[in-house]
């Protein structure tokens, strides 16, 4: 007969940590369905709008920029990507990883006013900047009427 120690919390304090993992926001899908259910994570992004532009910020730090992929399609941004993997567990004297590894995904529906042929996008220290130029206001022209 095997003898287990008997812990009484043991089912709250899984239903507590599977409620913290459902809360948590780096690892909670966005509520505006800009997420696939494929993301391993979901970076967090600032959004601005200025005058002539708009400007997304989403933190990717410890992702290459050469393995970040943009686009622009019938007016929604997309923006991939992914966290290597690496086996940092017990052999490299890690006796405990949290950061989030793997792939990433989000998309933004732009309004008609962002110019997607001038889009552009830089990263510095682990924050990718994303700039949406807006597109030139026209202005009205007034005509004459002959008579």
């Amino acid at each position: 007969m095997n003898v287990r120690r008997y812990e009484p919390w043991s089912l709250l304090n899984q239903l507590s940590n599977e409620m913290n993992a459902l809360f948590d926001p780096r690892t909670a899908p966005a509520t505006d369905g800009s997420t696939m259910s494929t993301s391993d994570w979901v970076p967090a992004v600032d959004i601005r709008e200025d005058p002539d532009r708009y400007v997304i910020q989403a933190d990717v730090p410890g992702v290459d920029p050469k393995e970040i992929e943009i686009s622009m399609e019938n007016g929604v941004l997309t923006i991939k990507g992914e966290r290597s993997f690496r086996d940092e567990s017990e052999k490299n004297g890690y006796k405990r990883v949290e950061r989030i590894r793997g792939s990433f995904y989000r998309r933004f529906t732009l309004p008609d006013t962002a110019d997607a042929e001038k889009i552009s996008a830089s990263s510095n220290h682990g924050v990718l900047e994303i700039v949406i130029p807006k597109q030139e206001k026209v202005q009205p022209r007034r005509i004459t009427v002959k008579g």
